[in-house]
């Protein structure tokens, strides 16, 4: 697929979106991920970061984001994405045990993903996130442990960390391994949490572990109901045009051959009904440490707080929920049963 055609593609699909839903708000993140974006060549990705600045207002502040696999680092290549401004990547580790990345299906190795970080480094990257998986089949105690704990000795402001699931249409999903039970993944949890707390990285989000101000501001935007505009193959989007009647989710072709084809029109958009908006903001909102103040629900929603206040008081009898300084977040036993948390505000 040619770089420049599927650039072109992207631009014309975000002039069509910034018309279609009149979005003349400033953004604050740019997040380039969905594969491997790394493999685009520095020229390609300096016209599309130059294509977006002419297109929209940017804060002053912006975080950029780029996603990237150890296997595709190169030190000069680095070097230049982060002259054209971006300032934060997100390193797709997994493991370092070569044992479990084989089993992942991933073409890198534990050392190629520590020489990685040590490439974000040399090419100037002072924020950078890297993604650890645990609960992998064969796993036994120390495991993920070790993993975290290489991970700290590379020094990166923010580790995601989050247990593996069995996705629908993968191969695990269709000749599943056997995995590790439920107490053998809460106790590697418990003990990778607390080597991250010692070591200064504060959880604010269930799978999500920053230095203090690292938090990654693209993601959080996402968990706090905000809006986005997602182009490309396969991309999202949420945006609110008219509360509380038009909050739209979009969704673009997953084929990059179809969405190249007919970038502008090629997806499909869906207005979220009011009786589905208070799980759809919740089953965001509890994600994160914080949760969420009932003004905020009603800013975001346009509907009153009288729709969330029923579950919440249920969940409050059930010790799923705790009220501090007018924030309702999640206790730690509604953290670990988040899906009976959100089953209370099913419409």
């Amino acid at each position: 697929m040619p770089e420049s055609a599927y650039i072109d593609a992207l631009l014309n699909d975000l002039t069509a979106d910034l018309e279609r839903y009149a979005i003349i708000r400033p953004i604050h993140s740019i997040f380039i991920g969905g594969g491997t974006p790394s493999l685009f060549s520095p020229e390609s990705i300096d016209r599309l970061l130059n294509g977006i600045k002419q297109r929209v207002n940017l804060e002053t502040d912006l975080e950029i984001s780029l996603e990237a696999n150890p296997g595709t680092f190169e030190s000069a290549k680095f070097k230049e994405f982060n002259a054209l401004g971006i300032n934060r990547l997100s390193i797709g580790i997994q493991s370092f045990n070569d044992g479990f990345l084989s089993k992942l299906g991933r073409v890198h190795s534990g050392k190629e993903a520590i020489k990685a970080v040590e490439i974000a480094h040399d090419a100037g990257f002072a924020n950078f996130n890297l993604d650890l998986m645990f609960g992998l089949p064969g796993a036994i105690p120390g495991d993920s442990e070790h993993d975290v704990a290489t991970a700290i000795d590379l020094e990166p402001t923010h580790i995601s960390f989050y247990q593996l699931t069995l996705e629908p249409n993968t191969w695990f999903h269709k000749f599943p391994p056997k995995l590790p039970d439920d107490e053998f993944i809460f106790t590697t949890q418990q003990n990778c949490q607390r080597l991250l707390a010692e070591k200064g990285y504060r959880q604010y989000e269930i799978s999500a572990y920053s230095k203090p101000g690292k938090q990654c501001r693209h993601n959080v935007n996402y968990w706090q109901f905000g809006d986005y505009l997602g182009i490309g193959a396969g991309a999202h989007g949420k945006i609110s045009t008219r509360l509380p009647d038009r909050i739209i989710r979009t969704a673009k072709a997953k084929s990059p051959e179809s969405y190249l084809n007919n970038p502008t029109n090629n997806g499909t958009s869906q207005t979220i009904a009011i009786n589905e908006l208070p799980l759809e903001f919740v089953m965001n909102q509890l994600r994160l440490r914080k949760g969420f103040t009932l003004e905020h629900y009603q800013t975001v929603t346009g509907l009153d707080a009288s729709t969330l206040q029923l579950a919440l008081s249920d969940c409050k009898k059930q010790g799923l929920i705790t009220l501090e300084n007018d924030y309702y977040v999640c206790t730690d036993k509604g953290w670990n049963f988040l899906d009976s948390v959100l089953g209370y505000f099913f419409a």
